[in-house]
């Protein structure tokens, strides 16, 4: 990880370039951070076990690393590392043996070290300590950036503040923002549910700095009742906020939270185990998300109490 101290001046090199060659060939800018992080494991635990230069890597040397990060414990939840977060580990791996191969430093052969099965059940939420980096992380100081920067908190106020579904987000209009009594009207819930969603005033106040100093950026004298408005300016799909979500995840430089299988529902799981963990009771959570019964609430109690 980003930590790790690498003395090979061989290793430091190739992950550099690794880094470089993954810019050029125009990755996300979360693959062009977390690969050569993923890469810089690879590298620290070869160093540990007396490999240090790039032509004694093979075959048998990652898949015995990758043996061993399969039996490594997940200090965050217990158990081990999920199977998301393992096929991190191995598509970097993959394509680290791919750049090797493209630049000619080492050519090895196919791996052949299956994916792991995604578990579905799973259900990730973020701690409190990543929300506040991913609200921090819309902060970047630039002022041509600004107007991203006030859309991607307003996306947050709603996708995390008020816990609500990616489809809920995309169908909300300026007018559904009830300003002076502090709800959202979510016009189009799971099954065509109308509800009213109570938002607080600092996420509130996130939303006025969007609609008065950025959305008009992004409309350009051109009339639309959404929301949230796109660079084409038009109504702003879920990609593009899933998008903007992971370059929030990047910039707040926490290796941590880029390991976790983070989706714009991970916003809504997160609220939610954030509420129970507050002490608000299932009935209550369960109105504010727009659940129709207890038993898809319930989910939170294991996420805050593993043992129940």
């Amino acid at each position: 990880m980003k930590a790790l101290n690498i003395k090979s001046e061989s290793f430091r090199y190739v992950e550099k370039s690794f880094a470089e060659w993954l810019d050029v060939l125009g990755y996300a800018p979360q693959s062009v951070y977390y690969m050569p992080n993923y890469i810089r494991e690879l590298l620290h635990y070869l160093e540990q076990n007396g490999t240090t230069n790039i032509n004694e890597i093979d075959n048998k040397k990652i898949k015995e690393y990758y043996n061993q990060l399969k039996m490594r414990p997940n200090m965050r939840r217990g158990g081990g590392l999920s199977g998301a977060s393992l096929n991190g580990h191995l598509n970097a791996i993959y394509k680290f043996m791919d750049y090797l191969r493209q630049s000619g430093r080492l050519i090895l052969p196919l791996l052949k070290i299956p994916r792991e099965e995604r578990t579905t059940e799973e259900v990730i939420a973020l701690t409190q300590e990543e929300v506040q980096q991913l609200y921090k992380a819309c902060e970047s100081g630039n002022t041509w950036l600004e107007r991203y920067d006030l859309r991607d908190k307003a996306m947050l106020a709603i996708l995390y503040g008020c816990g609500m579904r990616r489809n809920e987000a995309y169908h909300l209009d300026v007018s559904d923002i009830l300003f002076d009594r502090g709800l959202i009207h979510v016009r189009k819930g799971k099954n065509y549910k109308e509800r009213f969603v109570p938002i607080g005033k600092t996420n509130l106040s996130y939303l006025q700095d969007y609609l008065y100093e950025s959305r008009p950026l992004f409309l350009k004298n051109k009339k639309d009742e959404a929301l949230f408005i796109s660079t084409q300016k038009a109504r702003m799909q879920g990609q593009s906020m899933l998008h903007r979500l992971k370059i929030l995840i990047v910039r707040t430089e926490n290796f941590m939270l880029m390991e976790k299988t983070t989706g714009l529902h991970t916003l809504r799981h997160s609220i939610a185990t954030h509420l129970l963990e507050n002490g608000m009771s299932l009935e209550n959570i369960a109105r504010f998300l727009g659940h129709s019964s207890l038993e898809s609430t319930q989910i939170y109690t294991h996420l805050v109490n593993p043992e129940i």
